[in-house]
């Protein structure tokens, strides 16, 4: 039975304005040009001075009183319903901002393009070795399934019989298993060394029977490969001197022979520099002991809400007489008008956040950026400069999590700066930070051959003063990415 009721709700939703600033909040630097490009060409009524000529003189928009404009005459508003928005997008302005943030050069990249390596991908690579090698149609096909099967790491992954498959029903190509593994191992043949195994040990392998068979180093690595590499990947140096009857110097070299080996040859062929670049969004300089903040000026576009727009949209809406045609005009200008000066409004509140933000942090960490010594952060975490700021735990996050500071000591993401506190004996709180700059520097002190334990480092710490358990000692080195004691040892 269907039954129909009244209820109240109160209900918290974001506005669209402030889902357009929570986005473009966390888009670092090095994004926003990106993201503005994006909104440049959604929107028509939103304009970019650099992009636009600002020598138009200004007599070419003269005021106008809309009342003199006669929406009467039907020839005049078939024109005006059929307006072409190119010759609209000219010049002019209001809400223009954003020229006074740190030019640092910053106007001047932007004209630069960023130059790539170009260089052949890793399959293609491949595809050109097969491609010099005279061979039947058939093993063509079956060689180019195989190199399409690969990894980006270089690995043969799925079973012979699922290539069979493959290539039976995609290409009716019917071969056999013992086929198919004969053009595997002229793959296994090409550059780089160890392409097309199909597990770490047979990758070692395939890299190891390519060099001097005559090296007795080259012989005793295969072995070790062959028979021994779960106690080589353990360390386990102990039974491998036992189990190869060999001196700690001889099983040096084999295993600095094995170190030398790659074990993801597919990885070797891609452009190593294609890392992610990294735009400091902010730069604090030292002037003789004060610390000075500015915004790059990249967060600073010259944005503006194009007047030929406004003018189009006064127009439009003071007409006497509206069709339907000329009432959709008047919508659609309305909402881009609406928008770009929404958008406009986020930047400039996302500037404002950002500036907010690092200079409370900046003011927290003051030693810190003066000196560039770790031991001098403090201990901090985001509610401190919430706090500071009077804003949200997760308009802070937003901020940290993406954007870099550029110092005289080097570049630092804001992240970086936030740890928890630590109690000395003495009752002193101290940056977590701190504790694990004490624990590098022991562990890239110890004898490699009798590296520290979790709780020899714990009883190091316990006699500087820091009182902590051997598992948060556990919790720090892990964070570092420094295995354990065992995996550490070297001979």
């Amino acid at each position: 039975m269907l039954k129909q009721n009244l209820q109240q709700k109160l209900l918290q939703k974001l506005s669209p304005q402030q889902i357009q600033f929570i986005k473009l909040l966390q888009v670092p630097t090095v994004s926003l040009d990106t993201r503005i490009k994006e909104e440049l060409e959604e929107n028509p009524a939103l304009e970019d001075l650099s992009l636009t000529n600002l020598n138009e003189p200004e007599e070419q928009y003269p005021d106008r009183d809309p009342d003199e404009d006669n929406f009467n005459n039907e020839e005049e508003r078939g024109e005006m319903d059929e307006f072409n928005i190119d010759d609209y997008l000219q010049e002019d302005n209001v809400n223009e901002y954003g020229s006074r943030y740190d030019q640092n050069g910053d106007d001047e990249d932007d004209r630069k393009e960023i130059p790539f390596a170009v260089q052949s991908s890793f399959f293609e690579m491949l595809q050109s070795q097969l491609d010099m090698i005279p061979m039947s149609d058939k093993d063509f096909k079956i060689a180019n399934q195989i190199i399409g099967s690969l990894d980006d790491d270089g690995y043969l992954r799925r079973p012979i019989t699922s290539l069979t498959d493959d290539l039976a029903f995609s290409q009716n190509v019917m071969a056999e298993d013992e086929e198919v593994e004969e053009m595997l191992k002229l793959i296994q043949t090409f550059d780089p060394p160890g392409i097309g195994a199909r597990s770490l040990q047979e990758c070692l392998l395939i890299q190891l029977r390519r060099k001097d068979s005559n090296d007795p180093i080259v012989t005793k690595a295969i072995l070790v490969v062959e028979n021994y590499l779960d106690e080589f990947t353990r360390k386990h140096y102990d039974k491998l001197e036992k189990a190869l009857n060999m001196s700690s110097t001889d099983l040096r070299g084999v295993i600095n022979e094995i170190l030398k080996l790659n074990p993801k040859p597919g990885d070797s062929n891609e452009v190593n520099t294609k890392q992610m670049q990294v735009i400091p969004d902010f730069h604090i300089k030292n002037s003789d002991g004060v610390l000075i903040l500015t915004l790059n000026a990249k967060n600073a576009p010259e944005l503006r809400v194009s007047r030929s727009y406004q003018e189009m949209f006064q127009h439009y809406d003071k007409a006497s007489q509206k069709d339907k045609k000329l009432k959709e005009a008047v919508q659609f200008v309305k909402q881009k008008l609406d928008s770009a000066k929404w958008f406009i409004d986020a930047i400039k509140q996302r500037q404002q956040t950002l500036l907010k933000t690092m200079n409370a942090i900046m003011h927290y960490q003051y030693d810190f950026f003066l000196t560039g010594d770790d031991k001098n952060l403090k201990p901090m975490i985001l509610k401190d400069i919430a706090d500071k700021i009077g804003m949200d735990i997760s308009t802070v996050s937003r901020v940290a999590n993406s954007k870099y500071v550029q110092t005289e000591h080097g570049t630092y993401l804001l992240k970086s700066f936030f740890s928890e506190a630590i109690q000395t004996e003495s009752g002193e709180e101290v940056s977590n930070k701190e504790v694990k700059k004490i624990l590098e520097e022991h562990i890239g002190k110890e004898d490699k051959r009798h590296p520290l334990a979790d709780e020899k480092l714990t009883e190091i710490l316990k006699d500087a003063g820091y009182n902590i358990a051997r598992r948060t000692v556990a919790k720090y080195r892990e964070q570092m990415n420094i295995p354990v004691a065992r995996l550490r040892k070297e001979l």
